[in-house]
């Protein structure tokens, strides 16, 4: 299986043995579309081996052209015989996809026509399938979206508490973000607790430079933070997450902000960067050790707003059978667990400080032996579970 995961200026590929689950090989093109023939691509193989070149990318068919040359250097072209199909990651599904879906042309144009959901996100999506169609007609595609996980939402948690018509007219609710790497999370932690999916109830913070929480109750989602866009829940790298919505009607009025003013500094110049210039959490503990006050409270404020998740999700849930930390920040940063899980004791939730310090590689548990609720940290691989959802589609369609 090959995924792509494709952006306006780049794109993200893994190829899989799906007999196993071994990564054949991966890599990155980007810089597609920037004058100057500046573009780059990054591979590695199975092996490990790392080679990097660069070269004009004008469009994303020159960025899949070199994919292909870089997999046929590894005696894995596009064209092999073995290749089953092509998973592409597709931001916003809103109501309409919600599992697994070959691509057709009626399928495409009705993710284009969600695009006002994901003007950043859907286009590039719909290139990058459109690159992968015309250069292996013959290959299934398929479409798997960020949103599907989250379509089992209740409609209490689903639907906004505005007037019915309007937001059913203009498609305003809930859909949730990360879903892929939610998915893959839940059902890893499970097995890390020698469980079934359908046995655990199971809170997972996906904290990368964008978060997300979700609520997983027998490995179906009842609750996630992002909303209809990804601006909503957490406190994020360069996005505010939750606030008072008339937030935006004072800086309009007041400030003299336009809509577009807005829109950029609540998604490029809030959250972390926002509050103390940094939005790179390594930087910012950094700077929290050494006494500097804004990166103390950009730090504060972003775990706080953890904390307010984690509990919420608790009483969501009714009973948490793990806390799950996963993507950069999660996986990575031992202080950021250690905040959010501080003060947590009554709910049965603490991280062993020993054991929250070390590195693993693999899926972990970071608490006390015994606890009440086990926390975990489980490298998400939504490559991994796009390519498994795609797989299984394939598998039991008619070719």
């Amino acid at each position: 299986m090959l995924v792509l995961n494709s952006g306006s200026s780049s794109v993200k590929y893994q190829l899989l043995d799906m007999a196993d689950g071994r990564r054949l090989a991966g890599g990155l093109a980007e810089r597609i579309g920037e004058s100057g023939g500046g573009g780059r691509i990054v591979h590695t193989s199975g092996d490990g081996g790392r080679r990097e070149r660069t070269l004009p990318f004008p469009d994303h068919a020159a960025a899949l052209g070199a994919v292909g040359e870089e997999l046929r250097a590894d005696g894995l072209g596009l064209d092999s015989p073995g290749l089953a199909a092509v998973g592409h990651r597709v931001v916003h599904g809103g109501t309409r996809f919600t599992e697994p879906t070959l691509v057709t042309d009626e399928v495409l144009e009705e993710v284009r026509a969600l695009t006002p959901l994901a003007p950043l996100h859907n286009p590039a999506n719909v290139t990058g399938i459109e690159t992968a169609r015309a250069l292996r007609p013959d290959l299934p595609q398929v479409a798997v979206f960020d949103t599907a996980f989250h379509a089992t939402l209740p409609e209490a948690a689903a639907r906004y508490a505005v007037d019915r018509a309007v937001a059913d007219r203009f498609s305003v609710r809930r859909y949730g973000f990360h879903g892929t790497s939610h998915q893959y999370v839940s059902r890893a932690a499970a097995g890390l607790l020698g469980r079934e999916p359908s046995e655990v109830n199971v809170i997972v913070l996906h904290l990368g430079n964008g978060a997300s929480a979700s609520a997983v109750a027998g490995g179906v989602c009842v609750e996630t933070s992002m909303g209809m866009t990804p601006l909503e829940g957490l406190v994020m790298g360069t996005r505010s997450g939750d606030l008072d919505p008339a937030v935006v009607f004072h800086l309009s009025r007041v400030g003299g902000l336009t809509m577009d003013e807005v829109d950029d500094l609540l998604n490029r110049r809030s959250g972390l960067v926002g509050l103390c210039g940094d939005n790179d959490m390594r930087e910012i503990v950094r700077r929290r050790q050494e006494g500097d006050r804004e990166a103390a409270v950009a730090f504060d404020v972003y775990v706080h707003r953890l904390r307010k998740y984690i509990g919420a999700y608790t009483a969501v849930l009714g009973r948490v059978d793990a806390l799950v930390f996963t993507a950069g920040v999660g996986e990575n940063s031992a202080p950021v667990r250690a905040a959010a899980t501080a003060g947590l004791e009554g709910l049965g939730i603490a991280v062993d400080p020993e054991l929250n310090a070390g590195r693993g590689g693999g899926a972990r548990l970071v608490s006390p032996p015994g606890a009440r609720v086990p926390v975990a940290v489980v490298p998400t691989d939504e490559e991994f579970e796009i390519a498994r959802q795609a797989f299984a589609l394939v598998s039991r369609s008619p070719r």
